[in-house]
């Protein structure tokens, strides 16, 4: 069977036997109705053996942090081979093969992993496929408050979370919106939609509300924040943003919504302590802009 699926806007379906979805509490909110609306990817899910790189060219592997997985990635000249681990250095867990442009994609399951290789696969997906469409896949934690966006960026182990959870208890009308993987639309104003996929923190809203700051999160002794120019926010920006480094097109279409991005939203610099004080510093510069 085929399930099809909204986020900011974007459908896809993921095509699996029916004891597959209840794996796949996180994809529920974003369930709709078969469409005649172009989907961005079609996902297979298989449980044939793993396919394996030979004869194919080696492209690249991301294995840059430790608590993360290590994708390698393999070309051939009409498609391309992912093999991902679950963490840096254990063996391989699953493979997706997919077309060169990303629209239909095979996942195939190994051990007892589905739902770490459907996800991995369909953010992958998600992100590449949706590049030229003025998307970007953030690395982010989100909170909403007074209607308002706030996304805060930073590299694993930042405190992304942290900061978020010092936000509601700063204000309790404050809601967290997704907490790893949030979707931004750069529209006139840009816009952050929740998503299936949110890191360690179940948070899987059918939401959205309107960019209003990114904030670059550092650890540091005392709370202090900065404005920073475009050219000072564009690497960190860069960082958070999902997509292939190794693809110059698909880095093209991200440079361009990333500046758009930056043209239409300020962005910040927080260096700060784990504590309300931080969030009420934060929330108070922004808005005093």
């Amino acid at each position: 069977m085929i399930n099809h699926y909204k986020v900011a806007d974007h459908v896809f379906g993921i095509e699996a036997p029916e004891s597959i979805f209840a794996l796949l509490p996180n994809y529920a909110p974003f369930l709709i109705d078969e469409t005649a609306e172009s989907h961005v990817f079609i996902l297979h899910v298989s449980d044939e053996p793993l396919p394996v790189s030979d004869g194919w060219e080696h492209v690249y592997t991301d294995r840059s942090d430790e608590d993360m997985p290590r994708i390698e990635m393999y070309k051939r000249p009409d498609e391309w081979l992912f093999l991902t681990s679950m963490w840096r250095d254990t063996a391989i867990e699953c493979a997706m093969q997919c077309s060169v442009d990303w629209r239909e994609a095979t996942v195939y399951l190994h051990r007892n992993n589905a739902r770490f290789a459907i996800d991995n696969a369909a953010m992958l997906l998600y992100a590449f496929a949706t590049a030229d469409q003025n998307t970007l896949l953030f690395h982010s934690s989100v909170t909403v408050l007074d209607g308002k966006a706030y996304m805060f960026l930073g590299h694993s182990g930042a405190g992304k979370s942290t900061h978020s959870r010092q936000w509601k208890a700063a204000f309790p009308e404050a809601e967290l919106l997704n907490d790893d993987n949030p979707a931004v639309r750069i529209f006139a104003t840009p816009r952050v939609y929740g998503t299936p996929w949110s890191g360690k923190t179940p948070c899987y809203k059918n939401e959205s509300a309107p960019v209003h700051a990114l904030v670059q999160l550092a650890q540091a002794p005392e709370n202090k924040i900065s404005q920073l120019r475009m050219s000072q926010a564009y690497p960190f920006v860069l960082s958070s943003v999902s997509g292939l480094k190794v693809l110059p097109d698909m880095m093209d279409r991200l440079y361009e919504s990333i500046a758009k991005l930056l043209e239409l939203t300020p962005v910040y610099r927080l260096e700060c302590l784990p504590n309300t004080e931080a969030a009420q510093l934060c929330c108070d510069t922004i808005n005093q802009q």
